[in-house]
């Protein structure tokens, strides 16, 4: 199954700027994902709501 999933300009952007070479944004959800599951939180140094 595949799933689209638009992005405003501005977070491509922002995305793209923590691309490594090569990188596809499927690879860098797909690890932002991962770090999210097995942290359970994504970690932010002053981060709070």
């Amino acid at each position: 199954m595949t799933v689209t999933v638009e992005l405003d300009d501005e977070l491509a952007d922002r995305i793209e700027q923590h691309l490594e070479e090569d990188e596809s944004y499927e690879e860098f959800i797909e690890e932002l994902v991962s770090v999210y599951e097995t942290e359970g939180e994504f970690l932010t140094e002053g981060y709070s709501e």
